[in-house]
């Protein structure tokens, strides 16, 4: 009788039981990469409960009720982050860009994505920015959503919805009569209102080309003129949304540095002017060097000596980039090579002369970028527990990064290996 009118008295003061508390895991592996000092830490220990990471160091202390996952030769960082994907298409050795776009239903484009995101936050990327449906409309919401809600497994997804290019500058191209774009064309003062319209269906970013082959066979040009780039630029940043900008040539790049870009991807071209400016503006770059590499591969490339010009000039771009002390963001611009194998980007960089710091910038420093440095990117109390564990040690072997044991993302576990 005591029990059921102190019930009662709850339900009548409005008083209800406190909630359980969120189960605690204490994470034991060999070292720490932190995300911040490219030296990990050895013997220490993290501590999660719910989403939230609550304690680092060597000596942390866990509550009776904790799992306890040892992970004895394994390196805990933070969960990996890739500035540039595109989930909705698949590598080009299994179907060009353009069948892709023309001959591929929106439902199988989609569901090869589902498979694409889960294979993404496996390999310990917990957060992607996806920069471009490429005809797949708006797909990408929806996906971001589902993910969200806990209805498909996948990483934090940052979406462009369409990416928005010049008109006539696109593709496909070819065809004698018009056929389905991989973006929305835009010229003049309607680029103000096209970057609006990816804003309400949901673009979390704006994604702009500032150049491309205006024919088949031809090599990039400038498409928006500085003019356009500035008007969509400022529109997006009113609206509180970020702009990343396609740029290869040495003029494109210019153009989207004077614009006020947040991002350019690519820079195939860049020179070291380009990259001075780029860093006077605060523009970041991300080179994507393992799309370059996989699509040498693609035409008949061993990767060895000789390199094709194409990889030789991303060397170049990149050791100008690095010299010019611009800052680096971290994105392979995967869907042109596997999903998945993200980490090809992280490991380029470290070899082609990064080493540790690639690791870093694809944590703390690509959470920065997103304006996330507070919630992810870093091992610290009070971020959300995205995690990933990996046999060996990345800061000194990159390769390691493809031996992943277990990842949590907002604490929950998405992978574990044995």
């Amino acid at each position: 009788m005591r029990c059921l009118l102190a019930l009662l008295a709850l339900v009548l003061t409005g008083n209800a039981a406190p909630e359980p508390a969120a189960p605690a895991i204490l994470i034991v592996p060999a070292r720490v990469f932190d995300g911040v000092d490219p030296h990990p830490h050895a013997g220490w220990k993290v501590l999660v409960r719910g989403d939230r990471i609550v304690a680092v160091g060597p000596d942390v202390a866990a509550p009776p009720d904790a799992e306890r996952i040892d992970l004895p030769g394994a390196t805990l960082m933070p969960g990996l982050i890739d500035l540039h994907v595109h989930l909705f298409l698949h590598p080009y050795d299994e179907a060009s860009w353009n069948d892709q776009v023309l001959k591929e239903s929106l439902a199988l484009r989609t569901v090869r994505a589902v498979a694409a995101a889960r294979l993404t936050v496996a390999a310990g990327f917990t957060t992607v920015r996806d920069l471009g449906t490429e005809g797949a409309l708006d797909a990408d919401a929806g996906l971001r959503d589902a993910i969200a809600a806990g209805i498909v497994p996948g990483p934090r997804l940052l979406i462009a919805n369409r990416a928005l290019v010049a008109t006539g500058s696109y593709g496909p191209k070819g065809y004698a009569t018009d056929v389905p774009q991989g973006a929305e064309e835009v010229s003049g003062d309607g680029v103000v209102a096209a970057v609006r319209r990816q804003i309400a269906r949901g673009a979390d970013w704006i994604k702009l080309y500032a150049d491309y082959r205006w024919g088949p066979g031809e090599p990039s040009r400038p498409t928006f003129t500085l003019e356009e780039l500035r008007a969509a630029v400022a529109a997006a940043h009113d609206a509180g949304r970020r702009v990343a900008v396609h740029a290869s040539t040495p003029e494109g790049m210019r153009r989207a540095a004077e614009a006020g870009a947040d991002t350019i991807e690519h820079g195939n071209e860049g020179t070291a002017a380009v990259f001075a400016l780029m860093k006077a503006r605060g523009a970041a770059y991300c080179p994507t060097l393992a799309a370059t590499v996989a699509v040498a591969r693609y035409a008949g490339w061993n990767g060895r000596a000789p390199e094709p010009s194409g990889v030789a000039a991303k060397r170049a771009s990149f050791a100008a980039a690095l010299r010019s002390g611009v800052t680096l963001c971290v994105g392979g611009d995967a869907g042109v090579f596997a999903h998945g194998a993200n980490a090809d980007e992280i490991v380029l960089m470290h070899r082609w002369g990064l080493g540790a710091r690639a690791l870093v910038l694809a944590t703390s420093g690509n959470a920065a970028l997103l304006g996330l440095a507070d919630r992810i990117g870093r091992v610290a109390p009070g971020l959300v527990a995205d995690l990933v564990a990996v046999d060996g040690d990345p800061t000194a072997e990159p390769e390691a990064l493809r031996q992943v044991r277990l990842v949590l993302r907002s604490g929950k576990r998405a992978s574990l290996v044995p």
